[in-house]
């Protein structure tokens, strides 16, 4: 296995972990917009959960795989304007 695959999955995996914990959810839960972040968060939590396992299998494709998704849908509220983020640094492309 690549030295560099297993670097990038461990950057990518804390990359979503720490823009989960940076990315607040913006509107309301009880309306749609506030429903949608929330299926956005619940998303993106599962990829790194599903990521972390593939990780502890030593399947570092599906594992790298499942962090760049989860991100996927975190940016993806950000563009949307579901979540709250951090405009300077490295964790949205917002």
């Amino acid at each position: 296995m690549a030295a560099e695959l297993v670097e990038k999955t461990n950057r990518y995996e804390r990359l979503l972990s720490e823009a989960l914990d940076a990315a607040e959810i913006a509107a309301p839960t009880d309306t749609p917009m506030g429903e949608a972040a929330v299926d956005c968060r619940e998303m993106a939590r599962s990829y790194l959960e599903d990521g972390r396992h593939f990780k502890d299998e030593d399947d570092f494709v599906n594992a790298l795989a499942s962090f760049s998704y989860g991100h996927a849908w975190l940016d993806a509220g950000a563009r949307i304007g579901v979540f709250d983020v951090p405009r300077e640094g490295h964790l949205f492309t917002v």
